[in-house]
């Protein structure tokens, strides 16, 4: 099967090649699955006519039910399968439509998949690639709009890739494909109508590299998943109120490239780091932590944190909306570090809406 076939059409725009978030999932399973017979891909619903929300689409016409198939709901003992194949030599891709519901199978994920190669000497590989699905959307509650990535964070033996758009979907599901050990891969429901530059050759985004997506000098902001998308709008807001802001994508938070991240903030002295998930003994805190460690004795430093609010999520708008931070919250929090001695600032609303339909296209 020639790689064209395999590519998903997308758009052109100056030359290059646009694809939705959603199609880079597929194009690099169906790559990966081109390229290497052991890649099969399972989860419940994967070969329905809506196909994860269409993140597997075309993949069982393309490589038939025996490599693409659903399963019984039953994460425990369909995480153990995976585990088993991947052990034996298959690189299983399995698909979890909610990350809320991977705490079924967490005694798998964290104490067999994780240790394996630890335990054994090194002689056995867990080549196993977990998809799972976060985000809010249309007040889905407390138990379906959950951020779990900084409990895969804390495990050795794991790593958890969250990217941010098209391009990094691509290829950082390519390279955990390829990983010989286990990936959470988280996916933010939002993002999946996005769109990026992304080439039609497989590439990988290797683990343990942060992008800067926009320069500045005033203020690092660090977001994580579709957080990203957010500070770049904050970023806009900010421009307009006379604040240059850096944004940071970690893309891999797992291992983390803190080295980017250390590097900024020790121009700006100044750190936002905006979490899709709860901030306490979360992704966020370990991100400061790591800068606070780094930066020491260097002179003053500010950071603050932000991500959901302390409760579960309600399932009503408003509140919902108050729940996760937004480009008005993270522009305003990182005008109060950058010009701590001016009077508290917030930017027009009307400008400040959600923007996880903000098309960012590069650098890449």
């Amino acid at each position: 099967m020639s790689m064209r076939k395999l590519a998903w059409p997308g758009r052109i725009e100056d030359g290059r090649r646009v694809l939705k978030y959603v199609d880079a999932l597929s194009e690099a399973v169906a790559l990966e699955m081109a390229r290497d017979k052991n890649v099969f891909l399972f989860g419940l619903d994967v070969d329905d006519h809506k196909a994860i929300q269409g993140s597997t689409r075309g993949l069982l016409d393309r490589f038939g039910p025996e490599r693409v198939f659903t399963t019984p709901l039953s994460e425990d003992a369909m995480t153990g399968v995976a585990i088993g194949a991947a052990m034996a030599g298959m690189r299983p891709i399995h698909v979890h439509i909610r990350m809320d519901f991977l705490m079924l199978c967490m005694n798998q994920l964290v104490n067999i998949a994780a240790k394996a190669r630890y335990m054994y000497g090194g002689q056995i590989k867990v080549p196993l690639v977990v998809r799972t699905i976060i985000g809010k959307s249309w007040g889905q509650g407390a138990q379906h709009s959950q951020g779990l990535h900084s409990m895969f964070m804390h495990v050795p033996g794991l790593k958890v890739c969250a990217p941010s758009n098209a391009h990094d979907a691509k290829g950082a599901l390519i390279a955990a494909i390829r990983d010989d050990n286990p990936v959470v891969f988280v996916e933010h429901r939002l993002l999946y109508a996005t769109e990026a530059f992304v080439a039609e050759a497989p590439f990988v985004v290797a683990p343990g590299r942060a992008r800067v997506c926009r320069f500045g000098r005033d203020v690092t902001i660090v977001g994580i998943s579709n957080m990203v998308v957010e500070a770049l709008r904050a970023a806009d807001l900010l421009k307009e109120a006379g604040v240059s802001a850096e944004v940071i994508d970690p893309i891999w938070l797992a291992p983390l490239d803190s080295d980017t991240i250390v590097e900024s903030v020790r121009r700006t002295r100044k750190l936002v780091i905006v979490d899709n998930g709860w901030s306490m003994c979360g992704a966020g805190a370990e991100i400061a932590a790591r800068v606070a460690e780094a930066c020491a004795g260097e002179g003053p430093l500010q950071i603050q944190r932000l991500g959901f609010a302390p409760t579960p999520c309600p399932p009503s708008p408003p509140l919902e909306a108050a729940f996760y931070p937004n480009p008005a919250t993270i522009a305003a929090a990182a005008y109060k570090l950058a010009r701590p001695d001016a009077q508290a600032w917030a930017p027009d609303a009307a400008k400040a809406e959600l923007a996880y339909q903000l098309q960012f296209k590069g650098p890449f």
